[in-house]
C-alpha cells in the first residue's frame, strides 16, 4: 500500500489552485538572441545587451542552493520540475545537477525547456537521467529567418537536435512564439511538421514580457485566429483535458492525405488561462514568483545566503503560494489601454 499517511498535503492558494509545478531558471546566459527575449536596444542588434550583459556567476544560485530548494519543495507537496534558462544547457556541470535532482524522492518528473542548440550533443545523457519530456523553442523553419530572429546561424544545429530527440524517444514539444509579419507565414509549414514527426507544436501569443520588449501590437495575432487558420489545413479534434496538462488547448490535426500530428495554442493574451494555473518560478537571480506576468517576487537567495532555516524559507514559499494573484491585466494591452508589461527579462525569469 502507497504511503499516504507521510504524503503532503497540497499546496493550495487563495483561489483554489493547487500549486505541484516549480520552474527554475538555471542561468540567464544563452547560446542565441532572440529579438523577443533579449530585447533592441537603441544601439541595435549589437547593443551591450545583445552581446551578453549576464548575471556574474556568483549571483546565481548554486546547485547545493537549488537542490535545497528543491528538496523542500518536493516536500511540501510539488513533483514536477522544469529546467529553463536563458539557455539551461550552457550552464557548466547541469547533467550532474540533473543526476542529483533524479534522485530526490518524491519529484516525479523533471522537464526540460531548450532552444535546441546543444540538444543534439547532451540528449543521450539527459534520457539516460531520466529526462522524458522536452520543450524545443523555434520560431522558424527557414535558416534565413532563424538568423534575422535569433542573432545566430544555427538552425542546423537545432535541427539535428530534434532529429536527435525524436530517435531517442523523448516526447517534444515546439513551442512556436506567433508573429505577424515575421513567420505567420509559416503556420503551414509548422502544421506539416506536426503531421510527419512525433511532435507537438504549439503556437504561443506574443507576450509583452520586459522593460524593453520588442512587442508590438501589430504583430500581435490571437490564438484563435491562429486556430482559425488551421480549418484550410485540416481537421481539428481536441483532446481530452488532463489536470497535468499545460495551458495549451491541444488538437488532433488530420490533414485532407490521413496525416495525424498534435497541434496547440497557447493564449496567455486573448484568453488567459490564470485559473488553472498550478506552477511558481524560480528566477536565475534567485527569486521566487507565483506569476510570469507579476514582478511581485520573494528573495530566496538573500534567505539562504542569510543562514536561514528550512523552516523559514518553507514559510517564504507557502507566503509566495497565497500571494499568487488571480489574474493579470495584459488583455487591456490589446483594447488599446496603456501598455502593461511584465518588467522582469524573459532571460532571467525563465520562458
Amino acid at each position: 500500500m502507497p504511503d499516504i499517511m507521510n504524503k503532503p498535503l497540497p499546496l493550495v492558494d487563495q483561489f483554489s489552485r493547487t500549486i505541484s509545478y516549480l520552474r527554475l531558471s538555471l542561468t540567464d546566459r544563452c547560446n542565441l538572441r532572440c529579438m523577443y527575449c533579449m530585447p533592441q536596444e537603441d544601439e541595435g542588434r549589437d547593443s551591450e545587451l545583445k552581446t551578453g550583459k549576464f548575471l556574474p556567476h556568483t549571483e546565481l544560485l548554486s546547485y547545493e542552493e537549488l537542490l535545497r530548494i528543491v528538496k523542500l519543495a518536493v516536500g511540501m507537496g510539488m513533483n514536477k520540475l522544469r529546467l529553463t534558462g536563458g539557455e539551461p544547457l550552457v550552464r557548466k556541470g547541469v547533467l550532474d545537477f540533473i543526476h542529483q535532482l533524479s534522485a530526490i524522492k518524491g519529484l516525479d518528473e523533471i522537464r526540460l525547456t531548450t532552444n535546441g542548440v546543444l540538444l543534439a550533443k547532451y540528449a543521450k545523457q539527459l534520457a539516460a537521467e531520466g529526462v522524458k519530456h522536452i520543450n524545443v523553442s523555434l520560431d522558424t523553419l527557414v535558416p534565413e529567418k532563424f538568423h534575422k530572429i535569433t542573432g545566430k546561424g544555427l538552425f542546423q544545429e537545432v535541427w539535428n537536435g530534434l532529429m536527435t530527440a525524436a530517435n531517442l524517444g523523448f516526447k517534444v514539444k515546439i513551442n512556436v512564439v506567433a508573429m505577424k509579419g515575421v513567420n505567420d507565414d509559416e503556420f503551414r509549414d509548422f502544421a506539416n511538421l506536426a503531421l510527419d514527426y512525433p511532435f507537438q507544436v504549439r503556437f504561443i501569443e506574443f507576450m509583452p514580457v520586459g522593460d524593453k520588449s520588442s512587442w508590438q501590437r501589430e504583430q500581435f495575432i490571437s490564438a484563435d485566429d491562429i486556430q482559425s487558420m488551421f480549418s484550410a489545413i485540416g481537421k481539428l479534434t481536441p483532446f481530452t483535458r488532463r489536470n497535468m496538462d499545460g495551458p495549451a488547448r491541444v488538437f488532433e490535426l488530420e490533414s485532407a492525405d490521413g496525416r495525424k500530428g498534435s497541434v496547440g495554442f497557447i493564449s496567455p493574451i486573448s484568453h488567459h488561462f490564470c485559473d488553472q494555473c498550478n506552477r511558481l518560478r524560480l528566477t536565475s537571480e534567485g527569486k521566487l514568483r507565483s506569476c510570469l506576468l507579476n514582478d511581485q517576487e520573494s528573495d530566496l537567495k538573500g534567505l539562504l545566503r542569510s543562514g536561514a532555516s528550512d523552516k523559514e524559507i518553507i514559510s517564504i514559499i507557502r507566503q509566495t503560494i497565497l500571494d499568487k494573484p488571480q489574474g493579470h491585466s495584459l488583455q487591456s494591452t490589446l483594447e488599446g489601454e496603456e501598455r502593461t508589461t511584465c518588467g522582469g527579462r524573459m532571460s532571467r525569469i525563465g520562458g
